[in-house]
């Protein structure tokens, strides 16, 4: 049984709709699972050594920029020691934009750069996740499990 972290930050609940999708998945595996949001949970980045799986997740703000409620949360990740550690990370965007999902692809590149052990497929959702998306969703959580496992 693993103990699993849920952060992130939703705008419109999309990226709320994955966090939950991510959670009941992981819950219905008999996994224990954390669920905090930026906006209301404040956060260390200590706190992250105790959890197996680290999932965050971040809609796209502006021009694709970590939102405002985790740009310090993104910054402090620079003096946590995640190195080898399981991340997995996800959102929702709007293909509309120029930048779809990128603050996904930051937080993302910001982990691997730290030695965090990424989560290969970085889930991006257009707007409301579908049926589909969310077996997507699933099998993205799966995915983290594996990576603990190993």
């Amino acid at each position: 049984m693993a103990n699993i972290l849920i952060l992130y930050i939703s705008m419109t609940g999309n990226t709320e709709m994955m966090a939950e999708a991510i959670a009941g998945y992981l819950e219905y595996k008999d996994h224990l699972v954390d669920i905090k949001t930026f906006d209301f949970d404040p956060i260390d980045v200590e706190e992250l050594l105790d959890y197996d799986v680290v999932f965050i997740g971040t809609h796209s703000s502006d021009d694709g920029e970590i939102p405002f409620e985790a740009e310090d949360f993104y910054e402090e990740l620079d003096e946590a020691d995640i190195g080898g550690r399981v991340f997995g990370v996800f959102g929702s965007g709007d293909t509309a934009y120029d930048e779809f999902c990128l603050s996904v692809d930051l937080m993302g590149d910001k982990l691997v750069h730290l030695g965090a052990n990424v989560v290969p497929e970085r889930m991006k959702v257009d707007l409301t996740p579908s049926n589909e998306d969310i077996e997507r969703i699933e099998q993205f959580a799966e995915s983290a499990l594996q990576m603990v496992n190993k």
